[in-house]
Formats: C-alpha cells, structure tokens, sequence
C-alpha cells in the first residue's frame, strides 16, 4: 500500500487574491511562486500555499490551517496590528475566516535537513521535548 509522505499545498478560499496577498504579506515575507486568473501560490519553504478566489466556505469552530514560524510571537503581532481576531493563544482568523494557527519550529517534531533550511536562509534550533519525540522515533 503507498504511503502519503508529505504536504504539497494547502488551498485556502479568500474573497479577494490581492487583499489576500497584501494581508498575508503583512504577516510574513512572502515569495510568489506563480499567479493566474482568481489564484496565488506563495512559498512556504519546501511547500506552497494556494490562494484561491471564490466565497462558498463559510468558517467553522475546527477547520484550521496550522503553519510553522520562525518566530510565533511576531507573526500573532502582526496579525493583530492587521486586525485579525487572535484567540487561543496561537490562533487567528483571516478576513475571510480562515482559522490559522501558528506553531514554532523548535517545538514541532517534523525537522527539515540542513539543505532545505540553507536554502531558505535559516538557522533554527529545536526544543528539548521536539528532539525527545524526533529520537523516540529514531529520527533524532
């Protein structure tokens, strides 16, 4: 049987593709991989989000999109300062109702290799309880 190995893309529904860009772009760097007609792709490291126009989704109580940050603290600041409603202690919702929440790096299990951190210009460390779970299971 295959085994899914990764996320390629998370496919986000916004009202708008420009005030979508220019809200995210107020909370991270963001880095344009490609756009066309009701669409946005945004790197995110080794994987992208879509930005994609419409207004069908309505928001919900659990559907969430969790990303990891270098830098938790500054990227729920910068959400505020845009106007999002910060709940949870790392959670927000974009103007259109996309809950997010924001995770930091160190304190996740996943790891990216030094390549893939090289190249987005990254020096990052991990929490002592993300290196135990990354050795619990071999990985660390």
């Amino acid at each position: 049987m295959a085994r899914a190995v990764g996320i390629n893309h998370v496919a986000l529904e916004v009202g708008s593709i420009d005030e979508a860009l220019a809200f995210y772009g107020s909370l991270f760097e963001l880095e344009l991989r490609g756009r066309m007609a009701g669409a946005a792709f945004i790197d995110l490291g080794d994987q992208f989000l879509a930005l994609m126009e419409g207004g069908s989704t309505s928001p919900d109580a659990t559907r969430h999109l969790g990303l990891v940050v270098d830098d938790r603290e500054a990227v729920l600041a910068a959400a505020r300062a845009a106007g999002a409603d910060v709940f949870g202690g790392n959670s927000f919702l974009d103007p259109w109702g996309n809950q997010i929440q924001v995770v930091a790096y160190a304190d996740v299990q996943f790891t990216k290799t030094p390549e893939i951190l090289r190249g987005m210009g990254l020096e990052l460390e991990k929490s002592e309880s993300a290196l135990r779970e990354l050795r619990e299971k071999g990985l660390g």
